[in-house]
């Protein structure tokens, strides 16, 4: 009987470090470092047509431009991943603009 429950506990102990462990390697797998860069933004997308969406900042000829507004220098851009949140699942350059360009809080 002392060898049925000693097998008991250690089958119980097994399953609780796995049930520990499953998330902790989960949440390991999900860090930045391991995550797939995002695609390009293509200027085909519908998005960016709408926002005048350009790779060189320079080159636009949008009236709303103003001189020395980038995505890099824009609040809905994340420096890390090359991400707009305007444009979802798409990295922008970090020297292009759009109509949306909203200066970054300091």
């Amino acid at each position: 009987m002392t060898e049925h429950r000693d097998s008991r506990r250690r089958f119980l102990f097994q399953v609780a470090v796995a049930a520990t462990a499953v998330p902790l390697l989960g949440a390991l797998g999900s860090t930045p470092a391991s995550a797939a860069p995002l695609p390009k933004l293509p200027l085909s997308n519908p998005q960016a047509k709408a926002l005048s969406y350009i790779e060189d900042a320079t080159k636009t000829k949008s009236p709303a431009h103003k001189p020395g507004s980038t995505c890099a220098n824009c609040q809905f851009f994340t420096a890390a991943t090359g991400a707009c949140t305007l444009f979802a699942g798409f990295s922008v350059a970090p020297k292009g603009w759009c109509a949306a360009w909203a200066k970054k809080a300091a």
